[in-house]
């Protein structure tokens, strides 16, 4: 797969999600959805992130959207978090980084002075047919929500 861009058809994925599900993008088509991608679960950002959608979700379902996290996390250790943190949607795994590769979210990283790979904080907005409509990257998780949520607004 190739890296998209705004305003491009998302290919057709599939990939391994909590809930005993396996998520396919076309099964969504007629909402928009939303996908987050973030560094690890459990971790004190993510933890936040993952919250704030969490506590927002009637807003985003005002706006007929979806939304599903991901990270490289497997599905068990997803399980474990959805569960502690009460998330109302489902995370997805991307252990090969087949979405990482597609959303071109993999970076090189400083982590205590050492250089290391890992998910650049991300989240795109795609649209009823399947388009990426917007991106977010470098997401700060303090005001990340209110400004998914005002492109929501802007864009109804």
């Amino acid at each position: 797969m190739t890296n998209i861009s705004i305003g491009d058809y998302i290919p057709d994925f599939e990939a391994d999600a909590t809930g005993d599900s396996r998520f396919k993008l076309s099964a969504y088509l007629g909402k928009k959805i939303i996908l987050y991608f973030y560094p690890r679960d459990n971790t004190p950002g993510c933890t936040l992130e993952g919250k704030d959608f969490r506590d927002n979700i009637e807003r985003f379902n005002d706006f007929n959207t979806v939304i599903f996290g991901v990270s490289r996390d497997s599905v068990k250790v997803h399980e474990g978090f959805k569960a502690k943190q009460a998330f109302p949607f489902e995370l997805l795994s991307d252990k090969e980084e087949i979405l990482c590769q597609l959303f071109d979210v993999i970076k090189m990283k400083n982590m205590y002075g050492k250089q290391v790979r890992g998910i650049e904080r991300s989240t795109f907005l795609i649209d009823e047919e399947g388009v990426l409509l917007y991106a977010w990257r470098k997401v700060k998780v303090k005001t990340h929500i209110e400004d998914v949520l005002q492109k929501l607004t802007e864009l109804s």
